[in-house]
């Protein structure tokens, strides 16, 4: 069993994380810290993949003081052989007496189990209790789905008028949200592996969908575009920087085949797949989940949000509401198609916050499906 001094110096481990993110993915995000006497003696975080996994980082500071100290990492040790050498090898090495684990890796189901490799060779090892792992999961979520479906974790990101509207009758969108709330969008969009929207959103706004204005180092996302008949313009935005940031676009086989070959030359990837609107987002998942796209920021629009939803394909939902009324019965609302269904089915937030952004309330939660009455 963990500590109370364990478990602080496990929060702090967490903050260390932090600092990788936006360039770890595929990796998790790991901090880890060194303690002997009741003082950290080293600490490190994962830097990105290729680099010094966070123990071993955490090792190194340490240096000859990591001799009979325990060690506090946020996730399970590897105990395979990836870009680097496994993070069990270099504790066992290092002689450390005990490891506190904040939660356990599912991939290490498929391997030998870093804290099996501990036990065995006489670390005393303590998984943190279920409260603390659960800060430790949420920490990576999409490492998490994605180990254990497939598939990237998707966030529905959705900016409304108190009245739910995204525009108003003439197409105005901008700017619905305030700058404070659009700068924590470009923080989400670092942070993902990919940010997606409808070709009906990338045609009526031209939008760049790279994050701007972003403290520290991380990568830009993949930038995708639900585009069933390959109608991309090829002077917008999107396409005008294909060759700096990838577009991936995802149309249906009945796409125009001109149309999809002036996409490709015009450096944007094109991957066609097969079945309906719905089948597609699900082929369109998977082809990302095989891509290491761990994480998706759904940006719309109202069409695309719809179809996903429909299709129980979005794991959670940021919505923010600004303190403006449109109105108009003309004026698109934040989702389009048919509906949801019978209330006794629709998707409802669980886990619900609500916070203030600038003059915003940003209501965010997972989402889940409502038993059938």
């Amino acid at each position: 069993m963990a500590t109370s001094d364990e478990l602080r110096h496990l929060a702090h481990a967490r903050d260390l994380a932090m600092r990788g993110r936006g360039r770890v993915s595929p990796n998790p995000l790991v901090g880890a810290v060194v303690v002997r006497d009741g003082v950290v003696v080293g600490e490190g975080w994962h830097e990105g993949p290729g680099t010094p996994h966070a123990e071993v980082g955490a090792l190194r500071a340490a240096g000859d003081g990591a001799r009979g100290a325990t060690v506090i990492c946020t996730l399970e040790p590897c105990s395979h052989h990836g870009r680097t050498p496994p993070c069990c090898d270099a504790l066992i090495g290092a002689g450390v007496s005990r490891v506190v684990v904040g939660c356990l890796d599912p991939l290490e189901r498929d391997r030998a189990g870093g804290a099996s490799v501990l036990r065995a060779a006489g670390i005393d090892v303590a998984v943190a209790p279920e409260d603390e792992a659960a800060v430790c999961r949420e920490l990576n979520a999409p490492f998490f789905t994605h180990a254990v479906t497939g598939r990237p974790l998707v966030t529905l990101k959705l900016a409304t008028s108190l009245d739910g509207k995204v525009a108003t009758v003439s197409g105005e969108t901008r700017w619905i949200s305030g700058p404070q709330s659009r700068e924590l969008v470009h923080r989400w969009r670092a942070d993902a592996d990919a940010v997606a929207v409808g070709i009906g959103t990338a045609r009526a706004d031209d939008p760049v969908l790279t994050a701007r204005g972003v403290d520290g180092a991380f990568r830009q996302p993949l930038r995708v575009v639900f585009d069933g008949h390959a109608r991309l313009p090829h002077r917008g935005a999107l396409i005008a920087g294909a060759r700096e940031v990838p577009v991936l676009i995802f149309a249906g086989e009945a796409a125009d085949p001109e149309r999809v070959a002036a996409l490709r030359d015009a450096g944007a990837e094109v991957v066609q797949l097969p079945g309906s609107h719905a089948e597609r987002i699900g082929h369109a998942l998977d082809d990302l989940g095989r891509r290491d796209v761990q994480s998706v920021f759904l940006e719309g629009g109202p069409t695309l949000a719809e179809a996903f939803l429909a299709a129980g394909a979005v794991d959670r939902v940021a919505w923010f509401v600004a303190p403006i009324l449109i109105g108009g019965a003309g004026a698109p609302g934040a989702l389009g198609g048919t509906g949801l269904g019978p209330l006794a089915g629709v998707p409802r937030l669980a886990e619900m916050t609500v916070a203030r952004v600038g003059d915003d309330v940003l209501i965010a939660g997972r989402l889940t499906a409502l038993a059938a009455a």
